[in-house]
């Protein structure tokens, strides 16, 4: 049974949010409305994608995180990271610098959660082998798992029924220590997630009652933690915590990670907004047939996440030099006992569509309120200006055809009722407060809007 609770990672502070409207523009479920002048996400459309983060002039969203504190529960504290962490850092320092200064704040053990992954290659392969509905549409992104789930819900069947990396990895890292001995209540596992979406994703397992994963830390806040910790020379050896890294491990988050192993026949898209028009075209059957398809919620996959501190560009240029020290995964042992073990935990549930981009779940009812989308558009001026809370004129006729806004939130149908007399001026100007705060409208020259806002 899925997880039927949806969980956001991303929140917004009320005091700082300015009602700029920068985050319901970027946001590609049109997830944002602006109240009162604060931004409210309407959690059903919400994918944690994090453009709206990304964005904000003033910070005024924030990701929810567990404190480190929750390492002193703990005898055995694993700390486990995508390789993209390491991609972010200068190569002044070296990969057992990096290490130890993980070490140094407290962690027994460092794991990279690509290290088994050619199980998940092989498992990938087999399922698009044996696939009747084509393209299958990886899982490792679950911005993109939630955006398919609520927007596009006929292609969900697609997605491949595998657990993602770092589930894969906290199992494996599990099945190693119990080996060692260790009892399961002595360890602590902590992923360092590069974006909000993952976050979500390990907080609020689809298909787990809840996650192994005991701590979550935003990948930004451990990075300044990590560089001030940094050893200044390479005191110690912790190559015994990568026998696994691979080069195939190293570059799987990055675009074409995953696609590379299909050859001719897949593709790999990152940035949600062209995953979006892609989709549209997935739907409507206009793309060549593929057998496998790579989608990414952010520009050059997780070396662009939101959390991310290092520039996109240069942290892929590293994990591809970096990914040329170590061997293929072929190298892995798929055959030892603790990777038999895994191939049972390999499989997740299927996904299920949840569409939320209905009128109605009543099919004559949704028709109708169609019909009045449409009639409501005519009225409004098509220019998308986003002065009524809603990111563009459909939003808001769907808005009020939900009951959720008025005509008159439109600031031009506003001019032209007040002009036929059917609107008072000073109700006019109630309504432009209820959509952008009290005293919004005064003159104030400590105002953030337009070039003032300090990006």
């Amino acid at each position: 049974m899925q997880n039927e609770k949806k969980y956001h990672a991303i929140k917004v502070d009320e005091r700082k949010c300015i009602g700029c409207t920068h985050c319901m523009k970027v946001c590609p479920t049109e997830a944002i409305r602006i109240k009162k002048g604060v931004a409210t996400i309407n959690d059903k459309r919400c994918v944690d994608c994090g453009n709206c983060l990304r964005a904000c002039p003033v910070n005024a969203f924030y990701v929810e995180q567990d404190s480190l504190v929750q390492l002193n529960h703990y005898k055995i504290r694993v700390v486990m990271f995508p390789a993209v962490l390491v991609g972010q850092i200068s190569t002044v320092y070296s990969v057992n610098q990096i290490y130890q200064g993980l070490l140094n704040l407290g962690f027994t053990h460092v794991f990279e959660v690509e290290q088994p992954i050619q199980l998940l290659i092989n498992s990938i392969k087999e399922d698009v082998k044996a696939a009747d509905d084509k393209p299958l549409i990886s899982s490792f992104c679950p911005a993109i798992v939630r955006l398919i789930q609520c927007k596009y819900p006929s292609l969900a069947n697609n997605i491949v029924g595998l657990k993602a990396p770092h589930d894969l990895a906290a199992h494996y890292i599990i099945e190693m220590l119990k080996d060692d001995g260790v009892e399961r209540d002595e360890i602590g596992i902590f992923y360092i997630s590069p974006c909000s979406a993952k976050m979500a994703a390990v907080k609020r397992p689809i298909d787990e009652k809840e996650s192994i994963v005991d701590g979550l830390i935003n990948m930004n806040e451990i990075y300044n933690r990590l560089m001030k910790v940094l050893p200044k020379e390479e005191n110690s050896d912790t190559t015994h915590f990568r026998t696994n890294v691979s080069r195939d491990g190293i570059v799987w988050s990055l675009p074409r990670g995953e696609a590379r192993h299909f050859k001719g026949r897949s593709m790999a898209i990152d940035g949600i907004h062209n995953v979006v028009k892609f989709l549209e075209r997935l739907e409507n059957e206009e793309v060549p047939e593929l057998d496998f398809l790579e989608l990414k919620s952010c520009d050059q996959g997780c070396a662009g996440g939101i959390l991310m501190t290092g520039n996109r560009f240069l942290t892929v240029e590293r994990l591809q030099k970096r990914s040329k020290k170590y061997p293929d995964a072929d190298a892995f042992d798929s055959s030892s006992p603790i990777a038999q073990v895994l191939k049972n935990k390999l499989k997740a549930e299927p996904i299920v569509p949840n569409p939320v981009f209905v009128l109605d779940q009543d099919r004559i009812k949704a028709l109708e309120k169609l019909e009045k989308v449409e009639k409501i558009l005519c009225q409004l001026p098509a220019i998308d200006c986003g002065a009524c809370g809603a990111p563009n004129c459909h939003a808001l006729a769907e808005d009020m055809v939900q009951g959720k806004a008025k005509m008159t939130d439109c600031i031009f149908l506003q001019k032209r009722y007040l002009k036929e007399n059917k609107l008072s001026a000073e109700k006019a100007f109630r309504n432009l407060e209820n959509i952008w705060g009290e005293k919004r409208f005064e003159a104030d020259c400590s105002k953030k809007g337009g070039r003032n806002e300090g990006f």
